[in-house]
């Protein structure tokens, strides 16, 4: 059941009538050309065909008005599919400041605090680090500072629901220290997600509806994938494949939505914006605080601008944070928010200068793509400088030498590979399951002289590389080519296995249950025969049998209760 909320201005004002929150959406008016957008069409293309982007959605909000909307390319490779401002993609990790939305909006009701602990609206949340456990605030869960790495694998292949998610990072080791270092964590979002819903008394994804959705009319907006049966003006995801661009299948999130689960348009995105860059107010309504909405954009958590990759993630930046669902960097003197959405087939990205009250919706049907970087930039520049720098010039300098050190480490592999080895144990030995706590099951099993390896929703062969460790060829190119050492024990069988990916598992060999079936069937007095005391020659103890119900219990002294079974 719902709690029933407190009267209020959030309340209040997410049931206008339609016609009024239509009339706060036209502030909203079609594309309109201009002398500043003149080349920007041409740099799209360009973008486009440098990154292989089979389509690219964006809007311009500018002084709380949409001054630019369009698609361009096609909703899937090799199909006449023309994308318009209303075709939807997937906004992956743009989704984020969704969720910290709905806790700001949570604090404004007095439900929530920032700086309360999390295990205080979960409280059977539990971090590996007791001190973090313990400790760990809603700002810091919004804020990438727990110190721990990643676990993605533990979601996004396990199938795990969002109640076992949570209880499962309690297995999941620190990388850092806690509150030291800037280490992205999707799993705390879907820790504040549930957080906010359990204080509110409804599903993260009924509030997004309810409090973001409705009020802003993001009418094609959703947080599942299970939404999205039946539309017909629809992205298509893809991924590149051996220098191709393929299509691949949508990939369903449900189980960290609260992280990246959003769909929505351009133009549903741009009326978000409008919020963001109205400091909680959208047209009439006051949806959060000006107070708790600037709170989102203090910077919480430093970023060390250090490395490739930290560049790729704030350009043009000399300083970058992270705030609570955004990262918060200088850009051509000014201030600079945004986040970026990444999932399969699909990248996205949410961008604002505030003090020019401009801000940019990008979204894409190509995963890993730099097109949405490359993008907002430069028309940032548009609005900032004299000229536009040429960002697809610096995104290719920044990941040729990222591709070309990946390809010179896949060299280093192979050169390391010692020729022949054999596996020191017959492979049907291998055979068998595997438990990490954090990670759940890894099935190794054998067919036709190969071993296989399932894993959640990854499975493929593994192929001998050399002694113990076999190199994978999975069915899904997010699983990678993992090496899985296995390990013996002291009598030669198979203890445990390695699996290059995921972070500190250690997968334990799991012994097949005992067959519990009767060989044979006993009457109730044949087994009544059995009843009684008995006392082993060579121990100083008693065993007692007793028939209990149907069955036979064997207790030893400082042993638990056994069942016996008649073989």
């Amino acid at each position: 059941s719902s709690r029933v909320l407190r009267l209020g201005v959030v309340l209040a004002l997410s049931a206008l009538p339609a016609e009024r929150m239509l009339a706060q959406r036209a502030k909203a008016p079609a594309t309109k050309a201009g002398p500043r957008f003149a080349d920007l069409d041409a740099y799209i293309a360009r973008t486009m065909q440098e990154w292989k982007v089979p389509a690219v959605a964006i809007a311009i909000v500018k002084d709380d008005s949409i001054v630019y909307s369009k698609g361009y390319g096609t909703r899937t490779v090799g199909k006449a599919e023309p994308v318009d401002a209303n075709t939807v993609f997937a906004i992956g990790s743009a989704s984020k400041a969704f969720t910290a939305a709905l806790v700001a909006m949570a604090v404004d009701e007095g439900k929530m605090k920032w700086d309360e602990r999390v295990s205080a609206y979960l409280p059977g949340f539990q971090l590996y680090d007791t001190y973090a456990s313990r400790d760990l605030t809603m700002r810091d869960a919004l804020s990438h500072r727990s110190g721990l790495a990643r676990g993605d694998f533990m979601w996004y292949a396990g199938g795990f629901p969002r109640e076992e998610i949570l209880r499962r990072v309690r297995y999941l080791k620190p990388s850092w220290g806690f509150r030291s270092l800037f280490g992205y964590q999707n799993i705390m979002f879907l820790a504040s997600g549930e957080a906010v819903a359990a204080v509110q008394q409804r599903s993260w994804d009924d509030l997004i509806r309810a409090k973001i959705f409705a009020p802003l009319g993001m009418t094609s907006s959703s947080t599942s994938v299970r939404e999205l049966a039946g539309k017909a003006n629809l992205a298509t995801p893809h991924r590149e494949q051996d220098d191709s661009v393929v299509v691949i299948p949508w990939k369903n999130i449900d189980n960290i939505a609260p992280a990246g689960s959003i769909n929505s348009n351009v133009r549903d995105m741009a009326q978000w914006v409008r919020l963001q860059l109205g400091r909680g107010k959208y047209g009439t309504q006051q949806l959060m605080s000006t107070g708790n909405h600037g709170e989102m954009w203090l910077p919480n958590t430093p970023i060390r601008l250090e490395g490739p990759t930290a560049r790729f993630m704030a350009p043009g930046a000399n300083l970058a944070a992270y705030g609570m669902g955004w990262f918060l960097q200088d850009f051509n003197g000014h201030l600079a928010v945004h986040h970026g959405g990444n999932i399969d087939g699909m990248s996205a990205m949410v961008a604002m200068v505030p003090d020019q009250k401009l801000g940019v919706v990008i979204l894409t049907n190509k995963d890993g793509t730099p097109a949405p970087g490359a993008i907002f930039p430069h028309i940032f520049d548009l609005y900032t400088r004299p000229a536009a720098r040429d960002w697809n010039a610096e995104y290719r300098a920044i990941i040729d030498p990222l591709v070309k050190a990946g390809k010179e480490a896949e060299a280093a592999v192979e050169k390391a590979r010692v020729a022949g080895t054999r596996p020191s144990v017959d492979m049907a030995k291998l055979a068998g399951t595997y438990s990490d706590s954090l990670y759940g099951d890894l099935v190794i099993g054998v067919n036709g002289g190969t071993l296989a390896m399932k894993f959640g929703i990854f499975e493929g062969t593994l192929e001998h590389w050399h002694y113990n460790t076999f190199r994978g060829k999975m069915n899904n190119p997010s699983a990678g080519k993992p090496m899985v050492t296995f390990v013996l024990g002291a009598d030669g069988n198979a203890s445990e296995a390695t699996v290059q990916g995921f972070e500190d598992a250690t997968f334990r060999f799991t012994p097949p249950a005992a067959d519990t079936t009767p060989g044979v069937s006993l009457s109730r007095d044949q087994l009544q025969a059995l009843v009684g005391r008995y006392k082993p020659d060579a121990l100083p103890l008693d065993i007692d049998v007793q028939l209990i119900g149907d069955e036979l219990k064997l207790t030893v002294p400082g042993q638990p209760t056994y069942t016996l079974v008649a073989l």
